[in-house]
């Protein structure tokens, strides 16, 4: 089985924004990936409106994941209130519903790998209390 690892919006927007700071790390991490990125609708909605700046960066980047750059997975309904306790568990950051939706997420797939340029994921720690450790920054 090859590593699962779930990737937030920071480096997909960078990846995609060439004046992102982020984007030669984006490229090299995608480069040297060896297994699957799994994201989610809200991770993809909050990318788009990112790259609101060109359709045509938002059409590349809804192509790359249709053409199997990230796996999507569904946010399920009973999801909704294990987000709405991390909301709340992490309101002085505050945790928005994007990246709730990933530690659900991380926690249902029992993936603890997470690509992100937010270091919230630093102190976000699953149902079990393990930390992720962020591949992205490292």
């Amino acid at each position: 089985m090859s590593k699962r690892i779930v990737i937030d919006s920071g480096p997909l927007i960078a990846l995609f924004d060439k004046d992102d700071k982020y984007h030669k790390n984006a490229l090299e991490f995608i480069k040297k990936l060896k297994g699957e990125l799994i994201s989610n609708y809200a991770v993809i909605t909050e990318v788009s409106h990112l790259l609101d700046y060109s359709v045509r960066v938002q059409v590349d980047f809804l192509r790359w994941v249709f053409d199997g750059g990230i796996s999507i997975a569904d946010i399920l309904t009973e999801d909704l209130l294990r987000i709405i306790e991390l909301t709340e568990k992490y309101s002085d950051l505050p945790m928005d519903f994007a990246d709730a939706s990933l530690v659900v997420l991380c926690e249902r797939m029992k993936i603890r790998d997470i690509a992100s340029i937010d270091k919230d994921f630093g102190i976000y720690r699953t149902r079990e209390k393990k930390a992720f450790k962020n591949v992205f920054l490292h």
